[in-house]
């Protein structure tokens, strides 16, 4: 495995966020992370990349654990996300968004650069790299903010609702560039996701939360046909 998430519990005053959550993600896998709006999710990508510290659990990625580390050493271990709301810098260019990305895999600005311009040439999106973010319609933002995360080379890709806000014909090529990325550059993905379209498509094994608590954990088709799954969150006919 290279990511295991054991027994991991977060709270936030009295409610329990996430309760007890176990799953495991293989190398090389491109993993959905599903559930209803307030499952805890987000909250989970929250605790792997440091930004919470959860009450108990262990996440280990490569048998090191994580939790052990300053939120500041993610990025040395290859650890990169995506946001729900596209986090950009808009006072920056598109290059100088990049770079940023780049950091954990770069010891010199000249390796930041560099490793920045192949993100944004896999991209396709280099003609545009002087540009400041802020005049970027938001689809080309979000490819923009995908080409940060890459850029230093992550083993583990989190990706937040990546289709959130994008048109029909936007998801099919989303699909297919995920789909190439893992593969190209041989990451692991773990995409949190509501478009289950997107989902039953890219992933071969889905983790399902619902009120912060692990629900179901197999294959799409594990999934798709588990009862509970259907009741919590992709509802019954009738």
């Amino acid at each position: 495995m290279l990511l295991s998430v054991r027994n991991l519990t977060l709270r936030f005053g009295g409610v329990t966020a996430l309760s007890d959550v176990s799953f495991d993600v293989g190398r090389g896998e491109v993993a959905g992370l599903i559930g209803p709006n307030g499952a805890g999710k987000t909250t989970c990508f929250n605790c792997i990349t440091r930004l919470y510290d959860p009450a108990s659990g262990q996440i280990s990625l490569n048998g090191e654990d994580v939790l052990r580390l300053p939120a500041h050493a993610i990025a040395k271990k290859r650890i990169a996300r995506t946001f729900q709301n596209v986090a950009l810098f808009d006072r920056l260019t598109v290059l100088d968004n990049v770079m940023i990305g780049a950091t954990g895999a770069a010891s010199t600005e000249a390796q930041s650069r560099e490793l920045a311009h192949a993100a944004l040439a896999y991209m396709e999106l280099e003609s545009i790299a002087g540009t400041y973010v802020a005049s970027l319609p938001f689809p080309t933002r979000k490819a923009v903010e995908l080409a940060r995360a890459i850029a230093g080379k992550p083993q583990l890709l989190l990706l937040d609702e990546p289709a959130s806000g994008l048109r029909h014909e936007e998801v099919d090529g989303l699909a297919r560039r995920i789909a190439k990325l893992a593969a190209d550059w041989e990451m692991t993905v773990l995409m949190v996701e509501h478009h289950m379209g997107l989902v039953m498509q890219l992933c071969t094994h889905i983790v399902v939360l619902d009120s912060g608590r692990l629900l179901a954990d197999g294959t799409p088709q594990d999934v798709q046909h588990n009862p509970a799954v259907i009741e919590a969150y992709l509802g019954t006919a009738g």
